[in-house]
């Protein structure tokens, strides 16, 4: 049972979680960071570190953030997504992005350029 981020990542992106995994299982998007399903080991110290509240276990997805599962699958494995272990600043605009919902269409120019 991977862990997911989810919609609420999306132009926020704080790195919060990804220092703390002890899998390096994160990739870095220039918007977003998604976790690779196939390293996650189900810990679960990625989640009370995320301030958004972005991150849940795919079998406890919110409702309408189900498609991020197969998101952050594709996302993980594209090779120009690399692995993130140290923290970097957020966004300028972080703040502003943590209360905009239906981010999702911020991603569709980043999956319409992908192969698969």
């Amino acid at each position: 049972m991977p862990f997911v981020v989810t919609e609420a990542c999306i132009r926020c992106r704080h790195t919060d979680c990804a220092v703390v995994c002890p899998m390096s299982c994160f990739r870095a998007g220039p918007d977003v960071l998604v976790i690779h399903p196939d390293e996650c080991i189900d810990c679960a110290v990625c989640v009370p570190e995320c301030p958004v509240g972005a991150i849940f276990p795919d079998t406890g997805l919110p409702a309408g953030q189900e498609a991020f599962a197969a998101i952050n699958a594709r996302l993980a494995r594209h090779a120009g997504w690399p692995v993130i272990t140290e923290r970097e600043a957020a966004p300028a605009d972080h703040a502003r992005w943590a209360e905009v919902k239906d981010k999702r269409a911020l991603l569709a120019a980043t999956l319409a350029r992908l192969p698969g």
